[in-house]
């Protein structure tokens, strides 16, 4: 697998659009706007993307290992299939897209932004979502046990895959479809009175 550092992008490997099974070390991508570049099975190791904005940009089946995502904004960017293993994504916002089939287990998205994301099939296992902002998400078929979604703004949110059972979501703020929704999941029946 190629390995690219931070003086092989300014180099001129930045300028290419798609990226194929590369390992990217330490790479400084502060600040940077990246549009319609495609990295397909890469490694992102200790990458910094902080502040950077990214449009329809696609990451497919890669793996982020200690990565920061501060102050990052994300708008129509694909993640499937990718993992994020150690990574930090304070006031990171996502705008649509496709992060379908990615591993975010024990997360902490707290600060975070996401709205009108699909995220179907996504690992959010144990995930720290609490007082974040996760509006209008697909996340139909998620694995959600053991997440915290405390104060969380969940309005508009496919919630079929949360159990309230397995899952904290004290105070986290949804419409009243939603809270039907919840109902249904724990065995309720509604009925008129």
């Amino acid at each position: 697998m190629k390995t690219i550092t931070t003086r092989d992008w300014d180099a001129g490997a930045g300028a290419e659009r798609r990226h194929e099974d590369v390992q990217f070390s330490a790479l400084d991508l502060c600040e940077t706007d990246l549009e319609g570049v495609e990295f397909s099975g890469c490694v992102f190791r200790d990458t910094r993307f902080n502040c950077s904005v990214q449009t329809d940009v696609a990451y497919l089946n890669c793996r982020f290992v200690n990565c920061n995502f501060f102050d990052a904004t994300l708008t129509n960017c694909k993640t499937i299939g990718s993992t994020f293993d150690a990574c930090t994504f304070d006031l990171t916002t996502v705008d649509g897209g496709d992060w379908s089939f990615i591993a975010l287990p024990r997360a902490d998205l707290g600060t975070a932004t996401f709205t009108g994301v699909r995220m179907r099939e996504a690992d959010l296992t144990g995930a720290r979502c609490r007082n974040g902002t996760m509006r209008g998400l697909d996340l139909s078929a998620a694995q959600l046990t053991g997440a915290d979604f405390t104060g969380c703004d969940l309005r508009g949110t496919d919630l079929q895959a949360f159990d309230p059972r397995t899952v904290e979501l004290r105070d986290a703020v949804i419409t009243a479809d939603q809270a039907v929704t919840l109902a249904i999941s724990l065995g309720l029946q509604i009925r008129d009175a």
